[in-house]
């Protein structure tokens, strides 16, 4: 008997170590509501800090690269006559840049001659004939073309929206040109669809049926601006001209009923 209550029995320190453990939830003091408070507070705070520090980072992320990439072209176009006024002792910045937009805009009324546009001719026969420098004019030449104002024969004609690689999927893309493809039964016209795939100048090329071609009311370079953006410039709603010509027929007529 003695040995079973020498067994059973526990020393008075450890079964206060036992009643003050931490640890054991039966035993543990509640928490106030003072500590809850603090950490919902502290969370609110937390979350709303975060909150607003990304949204100052997504309204200057634009800003900041707006900013550095015009100064970058200002320095760049500075650079090529700001040393001939360093010589001449003339020391304004940005007055190489101004001469640079001058220069740019004389040689368009030059090359817009026919003085200008046979010296030009002669400089792009010379180059094409260069075995590295022609792809690279090339490449360059055909982005060109498909932003500028007089519209030639190797720019962009329109923008156009193709079911593409599968049905139900359409992929974005530039008519290039037509062509009559001959059949025994009948003739059918084809559109020349020029689909980037990585940069502007990468892309493959599709020989779609006209009939089957969305032409969406966006202009050349509100495409090229979806297409160098990843698409993050798309508008909400896209429209065939189509659908539009009729709605601007249907006002009028609406009007006068």
């Amino acid at each position: 008997m003695a040995e079973e209550k020498e067994s059973t029995s526990i020393p008075l320190s450890q079964a206060d170590n036992v009643a003050d453990d931490p640890e054991d939830p039966a035993k543990s003091p509640p928490s106030s509501p003072n500590s809850s408070t603090r950490k919902a507070c502290c969370y609110f705070l937390q979350s709303w800090v975060s909150k607003k520090f990304m949204t100052g980072c997504v309204v200057l992320f634009p800003v900041a690269v707006t900013f550095f990439v015009t100064w970058w072209f200002i320095q760049f176009f500075d650079g090529f006559f700001s040393p001939l006024y360093e010589r001449l002792g003339v020391d304004i910045f940005g007055l190489g840049f101004v001469t640079s937009l001058l220069f740019v805009f004389f040689v368009g009324i030059f090359v817009s001659s026919w003085t200008g546009a046979t010296v030009f001719w002669i400089g792009e026969w010379f180059i094409k004939r260069m075995p590295f420098v022609r792809h690279i004019y090339s490449a360059s030449k055909q982005i060109s073309a498909a932003i500028s104002p007089d519209q030639n024969t190797t720019a962009f004609k329109e923008v156009a929206i193709i079911r593409h690689p599968r049905v139900g999927e359409y992929a974005f893309g530039f008519i290039t040109s037509t062509v009559i493809l001959q059949r025994d039964n009948e003739d059918e016209e084809l559109c020349s669809v020029f689909v980037p795939t990585n940069h502007l100048y990468i892309g493959d090329i599709f020989l779609v049926n006209s009939k089957d071609v969305i032409r969406p009311n966006l202009s050349i370079r509100e495409g090229i601006e979806i297409i160098v953006s990843g698409g993050m410039t798309m508008p909400q709603m896209i429209s065939p001209i189509e659908r539009v010509v009729r709605q601007n027929e249907r006002i009028p007529l609406d009007r006068m009923m």
